[in-house]
């Protein structure tokens, strides 16, 4: 698979997972900041390292599961493996500038 290729789901993969909600915060988790890292290889596996807002957080049990099963909705995806990682730590430095905006934090 291509770069070009592979740039172009990574792409397709952030538009979806912009619908992935955390249930107590009005802003996606890819403006949180929650996404660390969204890889593809050239099997068309992705490979996603997301964090979530604390250990505790309510959603840790759906949330990486939806991210997963939609992010093996993309064309072109033919699997998709999400790890949690806690290193770095989330925090509210990581929000986009609009999730900030959002949330009455600028």
């Amino acid at each position: 698979m291509s770069e070009l290729n592979k740039t172009e789901l990574k792409e397709h993969i952030v538009k979806v997972i912009k619908t992935c909600y955390d249930p107590e915060i009005p802003v996606n988790i890819f403006e949180l900041g929650l996404i660390y890292d969204i890889m593809v290889d050239d099997n068309g596996v992705a490979f996603i390292k997301m964090t979530l807002t604390s250990p505790a957080c309510p959603a840790a049990g759906t949330l990486p599961a939806e991210v997963e099963h939609k992010t093996k909705m993309v064309p072109g995806i033919s699997d998709a493996k999400v790890e949690i990682v806690w290193d770095p730590p989330w925090n509210m430095e990581m929000m986009s500038e609009s999730a900030k905006l959002e949330l009455g934090f600028m």
